[in-house]
């Protein structure tokens, strides 16, 4: 037996040799943050509400990924599964929810929905922290588990007939057999500092948490503030100067009081660039460039057009990609070619294409079917 043969053989289950991969459902990132610096196992629900619902750096790049996927031009010569692929889970398109899942989550499972003649007739995307790969003995998936609530459904890898049921899309994850990485667990370190940073800033606002000045009483020999004086003067300064309705009012002193004007420390002037380099981490982290989403910056027109065209080429025509891609592999029993992204009609691009025409339509030395190949059009068809 050669060494190619053995080593396909260990990890396939064949002859002795078994893969050692086969385990219970662990999550992915159970020990994410793990190793002793202190913070607690990434929990993606957890992760999902502090980024997503609650950070709108997060969620912008979500959407704007989602969106640029769920919206980009296909080319697709089924017909059949064109239809599969414009489908919608409810209000949101199939391709919106699967780019928003691999970039959250790093996977996504589209259950197969078939006719009685065993026919896919729709896509259903299944939430992904609610699924769990069940392997087989030799460690490869053989079934897929969906657990809500008090309820478990097992999905087989294949019905009776033979037609597969799930397919399962997943980013590159180096250190899992069975799951991908998301971008969200990347994204979350910086999204806490973003959160703090705003919930510091809310306090400032809502009650003054670091004061402008502080009052200083010079009553000579004499002993200090009564507890009378004291509760009265700290009444007085919540009901008439603190909160944002109040800001600028002048304030009258008496009774040997001074105001003391005070500043922010240049540790706290870099609070504000603390948050901006934490909303850079978090567009970084989902493929975003910051110019896109307002941050500050070089924010002029070229800019923001290359800024525009680096979203599509950098991460919306390669998610769009692996999730077209997968879910023809997931269905070549039915259909044998993947669709694509028409890059005609992709308005960011345009200036790319253009510039690939006029390069091709100078080549004298190519024949006009050679230019029609290298454009992506179809040969001419000949007349008889």
């Amino acid at each position: 037996m050669s060494l190619l043969t053995s080593i396909a053989s260990a990890f396939k289950g064949g002859g002795q040799s078994r893969a050692p991969v086969s385990r219970g459902f662990v999550s992915p990132w159970a020990t994410a943050f793990d190793g002793g610096s202190g913070r607690a196992p990434f929990d993606y629900r957890t992760a999902v509400e502090e980024a997503y619902l609650a950070n709108p750096i997060a969620q912008r790049s979500v959407r704007i990924v989602a969106e640029g996927v769920g919206g980009a031009p296909i080319a697709c010569a089924d017909a059949r599964l064109a239809k599969l692929i414009a489908c919608s889970c409810g209000s949101q398109p199939l391709l919106e929810a699967l780019a928003a899942q691999l970039v959250l989550h790093g996977n996504a499972f589209v259950q197969i929905v078939k006719d009685g003649a065993g026919a896919p007739v729709e896509l259903y995307p299944l939430r992904p922290e609610r699924v769990q790969v069940v392997a087989g003995e030799d460690g490869w998936p053989a079934a897929y588990r969906h657990v809500l609530a008090d309820r478990t459904l097992t999905l087989p890898m294949e019905d009776a007939d033979g037609w597969p049921n799930v397919i399962h899309l997943k980013g590159f994850h180096p250190a899992d057999d069975h799951y991908g990485a998301g971008c969200l667990a990347a994204a979350a370190p910086a999204v806490a500092i973003h959160n703090a940073a705003s919930e510091w800033n809310r306090a400032l606002l809502a009650n003054a948490a670091r004061p402008s000045g502080a009052l200083v009483y010079d009553g000579g020999d004499a002993a200090g503030l009564t507890s009378e004086q004291f509760d009265r003067l700290k009444a007085e300064l919540q009901s008439a100067f603190q909160g944002g309705g109040n800001a600028g009012r002048p304030m009258l002193l008496e009774g040997g009081l001074d105001w003391k004007a005070m500043s922010l420390s240049p540790a706290d002037m870099d609070f504000a660039t603390l948050k901006a380099a934490a909303a850079r981490d978090i567009a970084l982290a989902f493929g975003v460039p910051p110019m896109l989403l307002g941050l500050p910056g070089d924010n002029t027109y070229a800019n923001y057009r290359e800024a525009s065209r680096a979203l599509w080429r950098l991460t919306l025509l390669p998610l769009a990609g692996k999730i077209l891609t997968g879910l023809q592999a997931g269905m070549s029993d039915w259909f044998a070619s993947a669709p694509t992204i028409d890059l005609d009609r992709v308005p960011a691009l345009a200036e790319d294409r253009e510039t690939l025409w006029t390069q091709v339509s100078a080549a004298d030395f190519l024949t006009p079917e050679e230019k029609r190949a290298m454009l992506g059009i179809a040969p001419q068809e000949t007349s008889r």
